[in-house]
């Protein structure tokens, strides 16, 4: 399992606007193959900011699946207009306890 989280900073005043269009964009994204969970946080301290939080079968499942597909074109189409700049992406593994 791969962990994709993404900081997305939208311009300030269109919070609202982008949550609504998260909302719309959300089964594009959630319904993609070796998708298993997709989680949108909103920042307190920094309400501009927006943590998207997505679990992946694997890196070639997002990029492969979502990212390279007509899925992308579309969730961008959505959500992107909200954008401040382009969002940080990183992919994590998880650490198994001792």
């Amino acid at each position: 399992m791969i962990l994709e989280v993404a900081l997305i900073d939208v311009s300030p005043g269109q919070e609202e606007q982008f949550t609504a269009a998260y909302r719309k964009a959300h089964p594009v994204l959630a319904g993609t193959e070796g998708c298993h969970s997709v989680r949108m946080t909103h920042g307190v301290e920094s309400p501009s900011r927006f943590v998207l939080l997505v679990e992946w079968e694997s890196i070639e499942a997002h990029e492969q699946n979502f990212r390279n597909s007509d899925r992308f074109t579309q969730w961008r189409t959505l959500i992107g207009p909200y954008f401040a700049r382009p969002p940080l992406v990183e992919h994590f593994n998880d650490i198994a306890p001792a």
